[in-house]
């Protein structure tokens, strides 16, 4: 791209968009598009979402005036052109990478990222409170809400709804219809917004009615009213159905082709002078521009390095590395499915990221896709555990803080059987802040009747998912495990119980013990092999469980050692470690305990590695520590 002769990079913010003529949109919007796919391919991030609202992006920032106006991004990774047009053009380049700038809307980052996003389906209860404030303000702010990829199926969106709805408040909801998330939509919510889009008898019908009373915004009030009553009289005998958004108080207009930037700048300055709250179904193609990405969406979401002229993913992974925890998962749920015909397998709107797409494709009557909805994932494991089904509940860790109360009071409360398999615990990397998914080990252990596991590799997670099926374990049960290598080549071996609340010797010695729970474990020994030629002494555990702990293996530890470091990779306040110092209290020992994990504060973005070594539970920083307290020992 010429940044000499480009529109684009004569954009500093939106106000020097606003200065363009409505032609120059066009133009704008296509390097926008160019400008994203060239920074993308080499800096990986999201990619389809914001390819797929490019011209929603420009004639947003066009006809409203941010940031006094706000536009609220939903989910976030819709959000790159916005960025780009927002001032964070020549910053874009270290998106997702770390001490860059976050790869979703966040507040601390600028004043037009009007809420921080990284979640799905905030975006109309968060927009509805600024609408409520600036009317109680006396302020002349408009307020609207892009919701899209697959973030209107979550039950918080259709609360905001009503909510809105109700209070006739000045908002616009924006509803980006690409008929996906990262994986295709699901449910009865789809098709609706498919018929609609579809129907031929009425989209026709709609386009005669203006076109016979001339076009929206320079016919007069009479005309117009009846131009709206006539649509809606019909909507319903066309579509032989009520409308949804209607019948929930929000004025809809739409479907209309959410790529015609100046169709969009034309429809969104009728619709400022419209008071009350509005709806406009806005049809899009995730992807839009780039096809390859049309074509495969789902691979193109966040696709990796690929290359930008041919589509070609580059695959830069280590083809020998073993697999990952999500594959081992697919996999062996998938065995154990075949073994026990109770098995079934939830997850909301994570599929493929989860790999129970595996499972999916063999046995697709007994996998469900709940979509963008992890309260009614967990309940409707429950709802499958009471007639004596054996529910496998994946969901991200991160995502499950969303469904606490569920875990609590569906779950726990009443002692199901439901197997909580929590993806992306710890660490996740460059998503940052939102999806960390460090604070599952603490909540989790906090909850009567839960067991709480994390497997040091894939060949535990095997055997931990095996565990939790057998009868004898008819209670909730957590698995958690992080995004990546599972590390063990032979994970595919037989079979093999776990006793649950039992952990397990790694290495003996005599200085000083460290507990480990889940892969961080892997670094523990990583640790004594340096350990070992500076002659430190060692004694390893892998706990395997939180709760129940392994109270045998505390009670000789506590014994021997005086000197005790515990290492996770969850939150240290209320974590892991805090369960070890606990029992230290409760059975009268003493002993210097150092504990390592995840600090008091919300990790930002870049590399796992990076991240890790950040909050101090790398390889590196378990072999200092060592260092200084048998050292600290000796000399004393």
């Amino acid at each position: 791209m010429n940044t000499e002769e480009s529109l684009l990079f004569n954009i500093s913010s939106p106000e020097d968009l606003r200065k363009l003529t409505p032609v120059d949109l066009v133009r704008v919007s296509a390097e926008l598009r160019q400008f994203i796919i060239d920074v993308v391919c080499n800096n990986p991030g999201h990619f389809g979402a914001s390819l797929g609202v490019v011209e929603l992006t420009v004639a947003l920032h066009y006809v409203f005036n941010t940031p006094y106006d706000k536009i609220i991004w939903d989910v976030g990774h819709q959000a790159y052109g916005h960025k780009v047009l927002t001032g964070r053009r020549d910053l874009f380049s270290t998106n997702r990478k770390y001490k860059g700038i976050s790869g979703f809307p966040k507040m601390s980052e600028s004043e037009y990222d009007a809420f921080g996003t990284g979640h799905s389906s905030t975006s109309i209860s968060a927009a509805l409170g600024m609408a409520v404030a600036a009317r109680q303000k006396g302020e002349n702010r408009h307020v609207v809400a892009v919701i899209g990829d697959g973030a209107m199926t979550a039950g918080e969106a259709f609360e905001g709804l009503n909510q809105a709805g109700f209070s006739k408040s000045d908002i616009l909801v924006i509803l980006n219809d690409n008929k996906i998330a990262i994986d295709p939509n699901v449910g009865a919510l789809k098709e609706y917004l498919l018929d609609i889009s579809t129907s031929k008898t009425y989209n026709r019908f709609r386009d005669k009615v203006w076109n016979a009373l001339g076009r929206f915004g320079k016919i007069g009030p009479k005309t117009r009213t009846l131009a709206r009553q006539l649509e809606a009289g019909f909507k319903s005998t066309l579509l032989d159905k009520s409308n949804l958004f209607e019948g929930m108080n929000f004025r809809y207009f739409g479907p209309i082709d959410g790529h015609d930037v100046m169709h969009l700048t034309s429809v969104l300055e009728d619709l400022k002078r419209i008071p009350g709250p509005k709806l406009l179904h806005c049809l899009t193609v995730k992807g839009k521009g780039f096809k390859k990405a049309e074509e495969n969406q789902t691979a193109f979401h966040a696709p990796g390095k690929f290359n930008k002229d041919t589509g070609e993913l580059l695959d830069t992974a280590d083809k020998n590395l073993p697999l990952t925890y999500q594959e081992v998962f697919g996999r062996t749920i998938l065995e154990l499915a075949r073994m026990n015909d109770r098995i079934t397998g939830i997850t909301p709107a994570m599929p493929t990221g989860s790999s129970l797409s595996i499972m999916m494709k063999e046995m697709p009557g007994k996998t469900f896709d709940v979509g963008i909805a992890e309260q009614h994932a967990v309940t409707f494991s429950a709802g499958l555990a009471t007639q004596g089904m054996i529910p496998y509940c994946n969901i991200y860790s991160s995502f499950i803080q969303r469904a606490y109360d569920q875990v609590i009071h569906d779950v726990a409360l009443q002692n199901l059987h439901v197997v909580f398999c929590l993806d992306r615990g710890g660490l996740v990397g460059a998503d940052g802040a939102t999806h960390h998914g460090f604070f599952d080990i603490a909540f989790m252990r906090s909850i009567p009747n839960m067991i709480v596991s994390a497997p040091m590799n894939g060949g535990e997670l095997r055997n931990l998912m095996y565990t939790a099926q057998l009868e004898k374990h008819r209670s909730p049960f957590s698995i958690r495990y992080p995004r990546g290598c599972g590390l063990t080549s032979d994970w595919d071996q037989p079979f093999s119980e776990i006793v649950v609340g039992t952990g397990r010797l790694i290495s003996e010695g005599s200085d000083i013990a460290v507990l480990s729970i889940g892969h961080p474990g892997n670094f523990v020994t990583d640790a004594m092999k340096i350990l070992e030629k500076e002659r430190f002494s060692v004694e390893h555990y892998d706990m395997r469980f939180a709760a129940p702990l392994d109270t045998a293996i505390l009670h000789t530890v506590f014994k021997k050692f005086n000197r005790i470091i515990t290492v996770e990779d969850g939150m240290l306040k209320g974590g892991f470690g805090s369960a070890v110092i606990e029992f230290m209290c409760d059975n009268g020992y003493q002993a210097e305990v150092r504990r390592l994990g995840i600090p008091d504060y919300f990790v930002e973005h870049g590399t796992q590695e990076e991240l890790i070594r950040e909050c101090g539970f790398d390889t590196e920083s378990i072999v200092k520590t060592v260092r200084e307290m048998v050292l600290k020992g000796v000399t004393a």
